[in-house]
């Protein structure tokens, strides 16, 4: 085997993570985990329409890496921690920093009109206008200390920057996962997406540190202070370059060369059983999943007294061992399918909730085994939920398939974020049990856990065509492990 096809594995499994429903770890802001990096095209998509030379080809892929990079500083600046220190700074409260976290996976709803939209105005159209627009919306934050606004019209300008901002991201994601499935041959779409992938979350990784070096210095002890507005500013100035890279991409199936989606299908997915399983399981996973979520960010600010810094570093490490498992369990994948995998990971995800009960602002150490555990498990998740949809959905409805996964998701998600920050809201900050000290968000990350264990027995419901279901976790580990540990598992069983 030559070293090129040894890469393959690593690559095809480093795209499909890439590619994953955004469910990992939501709430954080994680390198490689921008919108462009949430939707890259299935494998057997239909690929260009025409035939493109070669330089020009490798030019549009070339500033697509580059885009990527700087997307991934967008997100340092104006990502999920930066609007939890926003949140903060504002005194938002716990109800409101669940809605606002929240906000992205609600906004999974406008994927049905995002594909529409896609189809009638064109790929490329679509996607330049809908990202500039979700990025450099960020413009009023950046004078916000300017602007001499009351205390609560500054509240609801976040929450009203950081919805728009959501929205129109759906919209420039399901724009850029099309045009990106005609542009980019089947034949290199795994090394791309994996070369791709791994410089925006060296980028990422980078920019998040910058960031939280930028935060940790100029944290003004009350308010918003100077270096939140800088990096709203530094996030406009993002969007601004990111466009103009995307600008100088082609598109190689301009408005009006692609068949039109018909509405009628969008309700196909919703009569499928195995679709209505998958949805099901979905569902259930991202309720249980928002309840705790949107609040590690504030418990780690507010609570464990964790500064920028070291909760990008956090971050970083997360994201490294979440590469680093990526090719495992992708080889896992194409030995048993996704099926088993998604329960293993599902299984397994649910305790990571409650390690983070053990955790104090002076014992920063148990995080150790959640870097490990959520960047192993949250891997094979990622992969084995981008690879189900894709294999229940037939080819025909895929758009309305997959808008109906992520606007089920991301609506009981939504919600379920909004329940966690009102019983958060409704109970002391500060209590007593056991002899113990715990915080209100405790409640939640158990709350979490208890629920995750119980969307994750739903994957036995799930059917994948061509793949032997698992139900039990007997046969799970027997398929799982390898042949001598499985049979000699199964011997000492007897």
């Amino acid at each position: 085997m030559t070293r090129a096809a040894s890469r393959r594995p690593f690559l095809r499994s480093f795209a499909s993570l890439a590619s994953a429903v955004p469910l990992f770890r939501p709430g954080s802001s994680l390198p490689g985990s921008t919108a462009p990096l949430l939707g890259a095209p299935p494998t057997d998509g239909p690929g260009p329409r025409v035939a493109e030379s070669r330089g020009r080809l490798r030019q549009t892929l070339g500033a697509s890496v580059v885009e990527g990079m700087f997307a991934e500083v967008f997100t340092a600046c104006a990502g999920a921690t930066v609007l939890t220190a926003w949140a903060i700074a504002l005194k938002l409260g716990p109800f409101l920093v669940g809605v606002m976290t929240a906000l992205p996976f609600f906004a999974q709803f406008v994927q049905f009109p995002a594909a529409w939209l896609t189809g009638l105005f064109g790929h490329r159209r679509v996607a330049l206008t809908a990202v500039f627009l979700s990025r450099v919306v960020m413009f009023p934050l950046a004078i916000l200390p300017w602007l001499e606004l009351p205390f609560e019209a500054q509240q609801r300008l976040l929450l009203t920057v950081a919805g728009v901002s959501a929205s129109l991201s759906v919209v420039g994601n399901n724009a850029w996962v099309a045009w990106m499935g005609e542009l980019v041959p089947r034949a290199v779409r795994g090394r791309f997406f994996g070369r791709r992938t791994a410089l925006t979350t060296l980028a990422g990784t980078l920019a998040s540190l910058g960031a939280g070096l930028l935060m940790d210095r100029l944290r003004p002890g009350l308010g918003v202070g100077v270096a939140l507005p800088l990096l709203a500013l530094a996030s406009c100035i993002m969007g601004v370059i990111t466009t103009l890279m995307m600008a100088t991409q082609h598109d190689p199936a301009p408005p009006g060369t692609t068949p039109p989606l018909e509405l009628k299908g969008a309700l196909v997915p919703f009569k499928d059983d195995k679709a209505r399983r998958v949805l099901s399981y979905q569902m259930a996973w991202n309720a249980a999943v928002g309840v705790s979520a949107p609040f590690f960010a504030l418990h780690s600010l507010q609570n464990l007294k964790m500064t920028f810094v070291i909760m990008a570093l956090h971050a970083a490490a997360v994201a490294g061992v979440r590469i680093l498992a990526a090719p495992l369990w992708g080889r896992a994948i194409d030995r048993c399918g996704a099926q088993p995998v998604l329960m293993a990971c599902s299984l397994g995800i649910a305790f990571i909730p409650a390690l983070w009960l053990l955790p104090t602002a002076g014992t920063l150490w148990p995080l150790l085994f959640d870097v490990l555990l959520a960047g192993a498990l949250w891997s094979g998740h990622g992969l084995a939920i981008f690879e189900l949809p894709l294999t229940v959905a037939p080819r025909k409805n895929r758009p309305f398939y997959l808008a109906a996964f992520a606007t089920a998701g991301g609506l009981a998600y939504a919600a379920a974020a909004a329940l966690g920050g009102a019983i958060a809201a409704a109970l002391p900050t500060n209590f007593t049990l056991g002899g113990h000290a715990w915080v209100n968000l405790h409640v939640l990350f158990v709350l979490s856990s208890v629920a995750r264990l119980g969307a994750a027995l739903l994957t036995a419901r799930i059917l994948e065509p061509g793949v032997r279901p698992v139900r039990t976790v007997g046969a799970l580990l027997e398929r799982l492990l390898p042949r001598p540990i499985a049979a000699q598992r199964t011997a000492l069983d007897k």
